[in-house]
């Protein structure tokens, strides 16, 4: 397929609960890319299947769900390629998690396609910004923030393996609190045990 049919694919992008089995495959080969990334680069290794299971088990998508968050999965052709999670940490601000885009899909445009649907999924919730953290070995993902406007922050949580922390304002989003009763719950993961993302 030539350079520009590649870039006429159409991608779809659409909210699913986090234990499809679509979602769940997804999430699986995230987390297995950025733990094998981790141990490849500090350890000279690929990650163990136990690591990864202890893995998802300790960082668990179910908030991704409404009322306070969604998660995204993005399909080109029919095919499942890739997803972005949301959720809420404060009645203004929401976090992206598991921006995910399958390694035979990537350059055609959905990393794009998927974090746009998250700014809009994070104003949609309430949310002013949207924020993120990544790691610096992940240098795709933190030139793609760049390229769209994120801006980087102090940390906002301590998870040893989050070395990079970003935030963008996001259009079009209210500017007032919601009533205290309105207010989400803080995400639990904030102050969550580590994992190499």
């Amino acid at each position: 397929m030539c350079d520009a049919a590649a870039l006429r694919i159409s991608w779809t992008v659409r909210a699913e609960p986090a234990g499809s089995r679509d979602a769940g495959a997804l999430l699986r080969e995230y987390y297995t890319e950025v733990a094998d990334r981790y141990f490849a680069l500090h350890e000279g290794r690929r990650s163990t299947p136990q690591e990864i299971e202890e893995g998802l088990a300790e960082y668990p998508s179910a908030d991704l769900a409404p009322p306070y968050g969604v998660l995204l999965v993005a399909r080109v052709g029919g095919v499942v390629a890739g997803c972005a999670g949301v959720r809420l940490l404060d009645a203004r601000t929401a976090e992206l998690k598991q921006m995910f885009v399958r390694a035979s899909l990537r350059g055609r445009g959905g990393a794009g396609r998927l974090l746009t649907a998250a700014e809009s999924a994070a104003a949609r919730l309430g949310a002013e910004r949207i924020r993120l953290d990544t790691r610096r070995d992940l240098v795709e993902a933190v030139a793609l923030y760049r390229r769209h406007g994120f801006a980087e922050i102090e940390p906002y949580h301590d998870d040893p393996y989050a070395e990079v922390f970003f935030e963008k304002r996001l259009a079009g989003a209210p500017r007032s609190a919601e009533p205290a009763d309105r207010r989400p719950r803080p995400a639990e993961s904030v102050n969550r045990r580590p994992s190499p993302r």
